[in-house]
């Protein structure tokens, strides 16, 4: 892709941490805003959501826009062409996180619960949630994506293929993000090949078998909801354009950072459910009756229920396919026996809460790296409030920008 990054700026003031991040501690934006002062800042080019229904939210397309503008035309950034840049990120608790930023193409993408093109949400999409993600887009001069998409790579032949560069950028990131470096990859056509080769027939069948569906090539880690505003946006711009201009124009592309899901500093953390003021009694009954007849070697989900638990494993679903039935059954038990589900990180902090009374709820299993692309080729998208990837401090910071138009 054509990259831009800033030249001659405070890149820690410069680069800030996705916007969905900390929606319930607007204290953490206001140090933000603190560090970034009068700086160039990507905090100018976008909304924290834990702005959303307040005063800043007001004006705040225009104010985004005018600021992408003003960057551009006041010769803030430099634009490395046709360029791939191969990120290492120290993450909060000293790991290296490696990451390769590069377009996809959104012809190729389909964020759809049937989808079968290569590049796969992970997780549904809310439809609901992008009408204002596409306000922004759709009149912005600039992309500058906290999208992170994961491949399967066990060689870990991409990244090792785009090291050796010299150097674009390389700071610490602010409030606790940890440090990050990016380096442009020496060889763009040994880069093309690696990634090509993921999917690559033979490849695909040592690493899932012989299966019956299009396997994902790329699967959505973080962003789903920036990349389907990518995609929305490309399909309403599409109508305009002529065959030519559709086969060039910049929006059909966006800019991702992709990262090797076998990468050590990639775990995946259960959000578990926990249902509030229901009448828990039969919680753990109910739920056996509902899994009747699943029961056997597999998953192990632990029903909690006033100070009460059980453990159940099951058998025949995959990871996403049992994650939608917790739901399913949480969902009927609430219609009969009133509550409210809330979505909970932690194991502990799941347990407490689910054996107090008038609570219950279940315990969901880690999922192995292993599972995520089968999962998602077999079964689709997984269901909202599947997985957490790593803590708010170490998601993708916004950094390099892309020009739409």
């Amino acid at each position: 892709a054509d990259i831009l990054i800033p030249d001659g700026t405070d890149m820690t003031a410069w680069s800030v941490v996705a916007c969905d991040q900390f929606t319930s501690e607007p204290e953490y934006w206001e140090k933000a805003e603190k560090i970034a002062g009068c700086r160039p800042s990507t905090l100018r080019m976008m909304l924290p959501e834990a702005y959303l229904g307040g005063p800043k939210e007001q004006g705040s397309t225009e104010r985004i826009n005018a600021a992408m503008s003003s960057y551009l035309e006041g010769g803030l950034f430099r634009e490395y062409k046709n360029s791939y840049i191969y990120v290492e990120r120290t993450i909060s608790d000293g790991r290296l996180r490696r990451g390769l930023m590069g377009a996809l193409d959104l012809e190729e993408y389909d964020y759809s619960k049937t989808s079968a093109s290569p590049i796969r949400a992970t997780e549904g999409t809310v439809e609901e949630r992008l009408p204002p993600r596409v306000k922004v887009r759709m009149s912005a001069p600039l992309e500058m994506p906290h999208i992170m998409v994961f491949i399967d790579d066990p060689d870990n032949a991409v990244m090792d293929a785009a090291m050796g560069g010299r150097t674009a950028y390389d700071f610490d990131l602010m409030l606790g993000g940890g440090h990050i470096r990016g380096s442009l990859a020496p060889d763009n056509a040994k880069v093309d090949a690696a990634v090509d080769a993921l999917s690559d027939p033979e490849a695909i069948r040592e690493k899932y078998g012989d299966i019956d569906k299009a396997p994902v090539i790329f699967a959505m880690g973080d962003g789903n909801h920036s990349l389907a505003t990518a995609k929305k946006c490309w399909e309403m711009l599409k109508p305009e354009l002529s065959a030519e201009e559709r086969e060039t124009h910049p929006a059909r592309w966006a800019l991702v950072e992709l990262v090797n899901i076998h990468d050590p500093a990639i775990s995946f953390e259960p959000i578990h459910k926990v249902i509030f003021d229901t009448d828990e009694r039969d919680f753990i009954a109910a739920a056996k009756m509902y899994f009747h007849g699943a029961e056997g070697p597999g998953h192990t989900i632990k029903l909690l229920s006033g100070g009460r638990e059980e453990a159940l494993s099951l058998t025949g679903f995959t990871i996403g396919e049992l994650i939608d039935e917790c739901e399913k059954f949480c969902k009927r038990y609430m219609r009969i026996n009133g509550g409210r589900i809330d979505y909970i990180h932690g194991d502990g902090e799941a347990a407490s809460l689910a054996s107090a009374p008038g609570c219950a709820g279940i315990l969901l299993p880690r999922m192995e790296k292993s599972e995520l692309f089968p999962s998602v080729t077999q079964s689709g998208p997984f269901p909202k409030k599947s997985f957490s990837i790593g803590l708010g401090p170490d998601k993708r910071y916004y950094l390099e920008c892309r020009k739409i138009k």
